[in-house]
């Protein structure tokens, strides 16, 4: 038996499910019930139970019973098409009595992480098949739409250019290739692989069940037929809906006029559609302020690999921050630097020197600070060196220990 856990209160909406030791569901219950919490564990005190084999207590055994269990199910997805993508995610350290950041990192994800969000998948896919059969007209589902294939032109010609072939008729096609897309020597480029796919989707959005046919319900990243927000604590309004159409279909709750009025419903989502897409503005605007106060009297020289090409930029990921940032690459007024950008193979050619995805570069990270209004993060180009357009080296360093070769050693 597993139970998921989905509000630490009583009177919860609550799913059971009877399940093989390989993952299948062999029967399921939703109810209205209180759930005694066994534990209260941070995702790296639930690792460490995991990861102590001299751990044998209840606790630590099912938790290890569980990851086994999610992992399965994680296989079945994969096997199923679903993606597994990347997204750096920053993560700020705050002084507890300034509230200044005082370090800056990208989030470490444990398999804890991992064994969560199977469960929550799985609740999430139950719930939106149920709801969706007790009121067909107004369920508050999720669905992802399959991109065009044009949409993946950017991502099969720079990983051509790598020697790898990415082959995206379908999600499964698709999960396929990521998954066994890897060069030699270069452990990073498979998440810089999954990085650019992630460029490549169409935006996930809440919809009403009443108003798409059926085959439209599809979700292209997680390859299930029906899915919705029943368990997600980070999008309170949309998941009170699914509760509340739950509560509704075991019989603990009534419906009212608007929550079965499929326009209104219709309505509500394209609202949170929009208020999600705020969000994600807000988030990226936070990250930049705490980005900057961070950066604010640092000049750092740090390893980055090219995210994107343009036709007189680059798009570079810094892995130690997690940081991504434009470096316009404009040649001073007294060189005579030729520029020749060549799309379809996701090149710039600079002089005698070539910029491809992908690519490892040396970038200087600093706050300009032409107003304290306008403050902004600034990269320039330091390696490879390009006369007229990358700037001197101030201190460069890869990761935490190891020092980066002097720039007449790294060849661009």
């Amino acid at each position: 038996w597993y139970q998921r856990r989905v509000r630490a209160s009583s009177g919860i909406n609550a799913e059971y499910g009877e399940m093989t030791p390989d993952g299948e569901i062999i029967d399921r219950r939703f109810c209205k019930t209180v759930i005694r919490s066994v534990a209260s564990l941070t995702y790296a005190e639930a690792q460490i139970l995991i990861d102590d084999k001299h751990r044998v207590d209840p606790l630590s055994e099912g938790l290890r019973g569980l990851n086994e269990l999610a992992k399965k199910l994680k296989q079945q997805r994969i096997e199923a098409g679903a993606l597994t993508l990347a997204s750096p995610e920053v993560r700020f350290h705050i002084d507890s009595e300034t509230h200044d950041p005082i370090g800056i990192e990208t989030k470490e994800l444990k398999e804890t992480n991992s064994m969560i969000e199977e469960f929550m998948l799985l609740a999430n896919c139950e719930v939106a098949r149920y709801i969706e059969k007790a009121f067909p007209q107004c369920a508050v589902l999720r669905r992802h739409p399959s991109p065009p294939l044009s949409n993946f032109d950017l991502l099969v010609n720079a990983a051509a250019v790598k020697g790898v072939k990415v082959s995206c008729s379908s999600n499964r096609e698709l999960a396929y290739s990521l998954e066994h897309a890897d060069i030699p020597g270069d452990p990073f480029f498979n998440i810089l692989l999954r990085i650019v796919s992630t460029r490549c989707m169409m935006q996930a959005v809440y919809f009403c069940s009443g108003m798409l046919p059926e085959e439209e319900y599809f979700h292209y990243g997680l390859a299930v037929p029906c899915y919705t927000h029943f368990t997600s604590p980070i999008r309170r309004y949309p998941d009170l809906l699914v509760h509340r159409l739950l509560a509704a279909s075991v019989g603990y709750d009534k419906t009212y006029t608007e929550l079965l009025d499929r326009n209104k419903v219709h309505e509500w989502c394209e609202n949170l559609n929009y208020r999600h897409h705020q969000a994600q503005l807000v988030q990226r605007a936070s990250i930049a302020l705490h980005t900057q106060l961070y950066f604010k009297d640092k000049c750092l020289d740090e390893d980055a690999y090219i995210l994107f090409v343009r036709r007189n930029a680059i798009v570079v990921l810094v892995r130690r921050y997690g940081l991504e940032s434009t470096i316009f690459l404009k040649s001073d007024k007294q060189s005579s630097v030729e520029f020749k950008y060549e799309e379809e193979k996701c090149k710039l050619t600079i002089g005698k020197v070539t910029l491809q995805m992908f690519d490892r570069v040396i970038v200087q990270i600093s706050v300009e600070d032409c107003s304290i209004q306008h403050r902004k993060l600034r990269m320039k180009l330091v390696i490879p060196v390009i006369p007229g357009v990358s700037v001197e080296p101030i201190y460069v360093t890869m990761g935490k220990d190891e020092h980066i070769p002097r720039p007449d050693t790294l060849k661009p």
